[in-house]
């Protein structure tokens, strides 16, 4: 899965950034509207966390996302 299409797919996936990332509000996530950098610094403001370890957190999510996180229609 590619980030465009996390982006794409932004309302449908923000329940999986909640899962991963507790500490993030539905208004941060309203706030990051799928973009992938503004996702990194709230992860790195919510959890103190270096740049590059938001990145790596990020990548791993990223990685993890299937075609089961978006909705059929």
């Amino acid at each position: 899965m590619n980030w465009d299409q996390i982006k794409g797919n932004w309302k449908q996936v923000t329940g999986k950034a909640k899962e991963e990332w507790g500490k993030l509000t539905d208004d941060d996530l309203a706030v990051v509207a799928g973009q992938r950098e503004k996702l990194a610094g709230m992860i790195q403001e919510r959890y103190g966390v270096a740049q590059d370890e938001a990145e790596t957190q990020l990548a791993a999510w990223e990685r993890k996302a299937t075609d089961s996180w978006f909705e059929k229609h």
